[in-house]
């Protein structure tokens, strides 16, 4: 979090320390920081991390270098281990397809990582914490309620106070997401069901675990987690549908460039996609 918070912590950090709320501001950032992670922290049962400090070249003071790293969050899984009785190498192993599959693309796909930190940043960038924008969340929120909408579907309170700019990049980042996540998904399910002893039960549990309702639902839909949850689903389809039509190796054109990445729209239509990427290959071919 520190390093991706980094250059809006410095563009913002002149500002608070002219501001006579400035230490309580942090104080009320740093907490509602904790308790996100904190929330996310008991649902997550394994990670791929891109950004992970080095600390020997931070404490050297050479700038920090930065690695990436796969783990398990292992309280989580012991529960989920211990609750369905789960063999504990099938389960892990199940968990790890996945997390290493991510690994993959940020490691194998050469533009990946720059092009993923690039969107982080672009984000970062258009944040403004400017009292104005809660008057314009509050009638993006009336607009959507008028129009019959739960103006908590579009990323939660993150999209309810974000500018039509950022919705704009909200929508590229979580087609992304989608993508990754959802191959993540296909990569597990296909290697889980031939080397993974109870690969579908633990499917069903996991997908059960998502899809809860009550209060816990409602916090995720306003942290935005609901969001996330559904980029699973979506990025499953649109890989399945395009190997159901041309095969494992049409998804290589998906890894070209960042133009050849889907849409947003192009994720629920991934005939539009395909036909895009003919489009471009013939005019590239033309040229």
């Amino acid at each position: 979090m520190r390093k991706m918070l980094a250059p809006l912590m410095a563009r913002l950090g002149e500002r608070m320390a002219r501001s006579p709320i400035g230490p309580l501001g942090r104080h009320v950032a740093a907490s509602e920081l904790g308790a996100l992670l904190g929330y996310v922290a008991q649902r997550v049962l394994g990670q791929y991390d891109l950004l992970v400090p080095d600390g020997d070249a931070e404490s050297g003071g050479g700038g920090a270098v930065h690695r990436d790293a796969v783990y398990y969050v292992g309280p989580n899984v012991l529960a989920l281990e211990k609750r369905f009785a789960f063999r504990p190498r099938d389960f892990r192993t199940w968990i790890a397809v996945h997390e290493v599959t991510h690994r993959a693309q940020f490691t194998a796909v050469p533009w990946m990582r720059d092009h993923f930190l690039g969107l982080v940043g672009r984000s970062l960038e258009l944040v403004d914490p400017d009292p104005r924008s809660l008057v314009r969340a509050l009638r993006h929120a009336v607009e959507q309620l008028a129009a019959g909408r739960n103006p908590l579907d579009d990323g939660g309170l993150l999209g309810l106070f974000a500018s039509a700019e950022q919705r704009e990049l909200m929508s590229e980042v979580q087609a992304l997401m989608s993508l990754l996540e959802g191959h993540g998904n296909y990569v597990m399910s296909e290697l889980g069901g031939r080397h993974v002893h109870g690969e579908e039960r633990m499917a069903r549990v996991l997908q059960a675990r998502r899809n809860r309702g009550g209060l816990s639902g409602q916090v995720q839909k306003a942290l935005g987690l609901e969001l996330k949850l559904r980029q699973y689903e979506t990025g499953e389809r649109f890989v399945r549908a395009v190997v159901a039509e041309a095969g494992p190796g049409a998804l290589d054109e998906i890894w070209r460039s960042p133009s050849s990445l889907p849409t947003f729209a192009e994720l629920d239509d991934p005939g539009a996609w395909a036909a895009r990427c003919v489009r471009t290959r013939s005019a590239a071919g033309a040229r």
